[in-house]
């Protein structure tokens, strides 16, 4: 009998060895050899098949690359497009523009409130890197003009764009998410922007008014660019750039255009006939190509440039969205290998014991992945791959757990993410600095974001 014992013994600690031998890959992959994400992910699910016996030898390969397809369907189209829509904006000065919408709102001496606002706006649909490429160098002349502040203008930046970018869609980890999960994606956004708004003013303007008082960052140039540099693109004429409903359009199409539907399957009915037209125009496939039309038309009548010039320049977005899209589906994947060792139930009836809850599971999946590894959209495809059977057990809206996994997987950026360095180097911070405002306001996010989740998720369930 004692071979039994045995067998019955590894078995039940398969699952275990399929998380630690999948976890340690990554590790080894992304940290230590440095590979790309895509290649360390796809090796990795690939181990994970290989060691549970869950899953057929023979039948790894077909599963990953079955799951990943399945993820591609789901969000590859509508990242392409937020590529798209990212590169216009930026080109054709309608970001810029937006910007400048916020000063007029807020005044010219509430920066941070403007730099905060636009941060937050914009990165919706345009990628976080993109977004503190542009509004960094408007808070480096903030910082010549008034000599203060810079830290303050930096958490309050940083801070609005990382929440979008975890909590709210068409940003690619919140949009896997969603999907993993069958939770719908106009209430997700609804609910992103619910509770992300809060978070985001508690991490980027409260804290960033506390460490600013405490930390005086000097200006320096950074990236081969100078402030005098810097302010001479930011007081570009209004008259030069896009108007602001113009500017606007991308955005607002893409929000009104999902959010129909939903209104529609909400208070009309998933099964009437304006239900069948708004199913098609809300879908994210159509609703991003809509704003990413809108966004290349914009670039194309600012810009002086040659049509196969402009095409080049769309096809080298299209690239970089590309990366991204692999990247997000890789990670699904990974999550799905997992899920099918069984690593997901292990997880949650050991964290069940001690008295965790679905979200507070979830968080803590997110930000164990987010801190060994460092990738935020990683975090989140992999824990939504291992946290969605759970999903039917939650009281409140699946779209709760998104943000549950949104806040883990946002939570302590630092050396092994590509965005601390972005923050660092375009902000031309030191390191120590770095970790004293973006790392710290990180930290932050994933926790009052968990906070908010559930406070929210229990006065408002939307279920």
């Amino acid at each position: 009998m004692f071979p039994d014992v045995m067998v019955l013994q590894i078995s039940g600690q398969a699952p275990l060895l399929a998380l630690v031998a999948g976890v340690a890959t990554i590790v080894l992959l992304l940290i230590v050899l440095d590979l790309p994400p895509f290649i360390a992910l796809v090796i990795s699910g690939l181990v994970v098949g290989v060691v549970s016996p869950a899953i057929p030898f023979a039948d790894t390969p077909s599963e990953f690359a079955g799951a990943f397809g399945d993820g591609m369907a789901g969000i590859g189209i509508p990242i392409l497009m937020a590529a798209i829509i990212g590169k216009a904006m930026i080109e054709s000065g309608a970001a810029d523009r937006i910007v400048r919408g916020f000063n007029a709102l807020f005044g010219r001496d509430n920066t941070e409130i403007s730099l905060f606002g636009s941060g937050f706006v914009m990165a919706i649909p345009v990628f976080f890197d993109n977004v503190f490429y542009l509004l960094a160098p408007l808070a480096r002349a903030a910082r010549s003009r008034t000599g203060r502040n810079y830290a303050l203008f930096i958490v309050a930046i940083g801070a609005a764009g990382a929440v979008t970018h975890g909590f709210v869609p068409p940003t690619p980890g919140p949009l896997l998410a969603a999907e993993e999960v069958d939770a719908n994606l106009g209430a997700t956004i609804l609910i992103g922007l619910l509770t992300g708004i809060p978070t985001a003013i508690v991490a980027g303007l409260g804290y960033g008014y506390l460490i600013d008082r405490r930390l005086d960052i000097p200006l320096r140039d950074a990236m081969g660019t100078t402030v005098e540099e810097v302010r001479e693109k930011v007081e570009t004429p209004t008259r030069e750039l896009p108007g602001l409903f113009e500017a606007q359009l991308p955005i607002f199409l893409a929000v009104v255009l999902v959010a129909a539907d939903t209104v529609v399957t909400t208070f009309v009915g998933e099964e009437s006939a304006l239900a069948s037209f708004t199913g098609f125009i809300g879908d994210p496939n159509f609703a991003l190509t809509v704003a990413a039309l809108a966004a290349a038309y914009t670039y194309y009548r600012m810009s002086d440039v040659s049509d196969e010039v402009f095409s080049d320049e769309l096809t080298e977005a299209l690239k970089s969205g590309g990366n991204i899209a692999a990247i997000t589906a890789a990670g699904g994947a990974f999550g799905y290998m997992l899920q099918q060792a069984g690593a997901g139930e292990l997880i949650a009836s050991g964290l069940e014991e001690i008295g965790f809850g679905v979200l507070a599971t979830a968080w803590v999946i997110a930000a164990g992945v987010r801190v060994v590894q460092g990738s935020a959209t990683v975090a989140i495809t992999t824990t939504a791959g291992i946290t969605a059977p759970m999903a039917g057990s939650l009281a409140a809206n699946p779209a709760y757990l998104v943000m549950a996994i949104g806040a883990g997987a946002t939570f302590c950026s630092w050396y092994n993410d590509s965005g601390f360095w972005i923050v660092k180097e375009i902000g031309g911070l030191t390191q120590s600095e770095t970790l004293k405002t973006w790392t710290a306001s990180t930290i932050l996010i994933g926790i009052v974001g968990l906070i908010s989740t559930v406070v929210f998720s229990t006065i408002l369930p939307l279920a």
